[in-house]
């Protein structure tokens, strides 16, 4: 048995020729690696909206307000709608990335119905003077648009995901 020596010797058993041989890895699995550790700092992102949209649930709840139903619904949504995503990416699941893009974005389009049914905006804009009592209703404004906006950056992200996973289409 050959030991190692320090330096600069070729390994034994080539002549440095095979160099043509070698493997090479194909550019679209890393384009898949990229895009699924970009999309795993989106689905944190898109946790983190989420989250916020809880605790305003649940501040509700805690006031003994009736229950906006359609809050409630798009934070169900999109929780299910991560979890396939996150099932998805691990397991590389085209179809768990599919239902996890048409979730979300149903998700984000209840939530802004929900902020939208509230009005308030409009509460805020006619009496600035009420901005001080309606804080919350404006931070659930800064997270849903915040949210928007990741969920068009996470629909581009799998979309490039779900091609590069896709096997390449063969010329005829």
């Amino acid at each position: 048995m050959q030991q190692r020596n320090s330096g600069n010797r070729r390994p034994s058993g080539t002549d440095g020729s095979d160099f043509s041989y070698r493997m090479v890895v194909d550019n679209r699995y890393t384009k898949v690696a990229k895009g699924k550790s970009t999309l795993s700092k989106v689905l944190v992102i898109q946790v983190v909206v989420l989250l916020a949209g809880v605790l305003d649930v649940f501040f509700t709840l805690l006031k003994k307000e009736p229950l906006v139903t359609l809050a409630a619904a798009s934070s169900s949504i999109t929780f299910i709608s991560i979890i396939l995503g996150e099932l998805g990416r691990k397991r590389s699941r085209v179809n768990f990335l599919k239902f996890y893009m048409v979730g979300s974005s149903i998700g984000i389009l209840v939530s802004i119905a929900s902020v939208i049914q509230s009005n308030i905006q409009l509460k805020v804009v006619h009496d600035l003077s009420n901005w001080e009592t309606e804080k919350f209703s404006l931070l659930k404004i800064a997270f849903v648009s915040a949210g928007l906006f990741v969920q068009i950056f996470s629909v581009t992200t799998t979309t490039s995901l779900i091609g590069n996973m896709s096997p390449p289409k063969r010329a005829s």
